[in-house]
């Protein structure tokens, strides 16, 4: 049965939950109970799961009876971990591929001890200095995965397979984030490398957000959408007020709200639907009282973007001009 806007699974994504408390202690190693308030955080928010960021915490790197603390809190605060996201474990970076290789094989594990039905995995890198200073990393460019670098563009296939065939033997989906300047960073790239992968399980998290963001030129966020979102099986959604002055080579943008960015998400997400997809939704937010900005996401989505009963039944016309304006 085809899902609605009722029963459509929205998570919450741990990315405005701190990796470190004031003192500096990391949330990785803080009692249980600490993870349990956050979670809590996240409940009255209206979530009742979460895709697990791990700049919150790392389930790859928590022993078995850490990881059992962390289900018990999950379950106390009446919160699923759904999904897990593994983000800057790129597994070609030239100094730690085959450590996040190994370390992504890990939360893999982890992943289906928690009970969770995927984990996203991306090519982006540690921030650099540069982009750590900045209030908004995006401004700053950091890593580039070479194009014409065809032995790393084979590793990344190589590895990323590996992962999909692991993530199969244990009933779990795998997602590869675009991230830009990656071999995830155009649609056509995107689509390039998971056709090369060619595991039924791994599919694109078409985050696009993290490609308009970009002060620079990008590409049109329709075309991002026509272009990836037939091989989603799971989603990312957020926005950004982006402003261009093609004459001056002005660009720039900041995080808002689903409903109020550049990306038109109620003409996005009813593409989606009539292509097929039927995955996992992740609400994320950069800055301010992000968990709060992800509920408010999570209820626009459900009022005015996803199908209002079985099969797909609104807003046929603003597929058809999604579609148009992507041709």
């Amino acid at each position: 049965m085809a899902l609605t806007a009722e029963t459509w699974p929205i998570v919450a994504a741990t990315l405005p939950l701190p990796g470190a408390d004031a003192r500096g202690v990391r949330a990785q190693d803080a009692p249980a109970e600490t993870w349990a308030a956050s979670l809590l955080e996240v409940a009255d928010a209206g979530f009742d799961g979460i895709d697990l960021t791990d700049t919150w915490l790392q389930p790859g790197d928590l022993g078995p009876s850490r990881l059992r603390e962390l289900a018990v809190a999950a379950g106390d605060a009446g919160v699923r971990i759904s999904a897990i996201s593994a983000v800057r474990h790129s597994v070609i970076d030239r100094e730690r591929g085959e450590a996040n290789l190994a370390y992504s094989h890990r939360t893999l594990e982890a992943a289906a001890e928690l009970g969770c039905s995927l984990v996203s995995v991306g090519l982006h890198q540690p921030l650099t200095e540069a982009q750590q200073r900045q209030l908004w990393f995006w401004t700053v460019e950091g890593h580039r995965d070479l194009p014409e670098d065809a032995e790393s563009w084979d590793l990344a296939a190589t590895r990323l397979r590996e992962l999909g065939r692991h993530a199969a033997e244990l009933g779990l989906l795998l997602s590869l984030e675009m991230y830009e300047d990656t071999y995830l960073g155009t649609a056509d790239s995107s689509v390039r490398l998971v056709e090369q992968i060619g595991l039924p399980n791994v599919g694109l998290n078409p985050d696009i957000g993290n490609l308009v963001r970009l002060h620079r030129p990008v590409e049109p966020w329709r075309e991002l959408v026509e272009k990836t979102l037939p091989y989603a099986n799971f989603w990312h959604v957020k926005n950004y007020f982006r402003d261009e002055d093609v004459a001056t080579g002005f660009y720039t943008a900041v995080p808002a709200p689903l409903e109020l960015g550049v990306i038109d998400y109620r003409a996005a997400v009813r593409f989606a639907v009539s292509v097929g997809f039927q995955g996992l939704l992740s609400t994320e937010h950069y800055g301010g009282d992000g968990l709060s900005v992800c509920a408010t996401n999570r209820d626009y989505l459900r009022r005015h973007a996803l199908p209002k009963r079985d099969g797909y039944a609104l807003g046929r016309s603003r597929v058809d001009q999604l579609q148009h304006h992507a041709m």
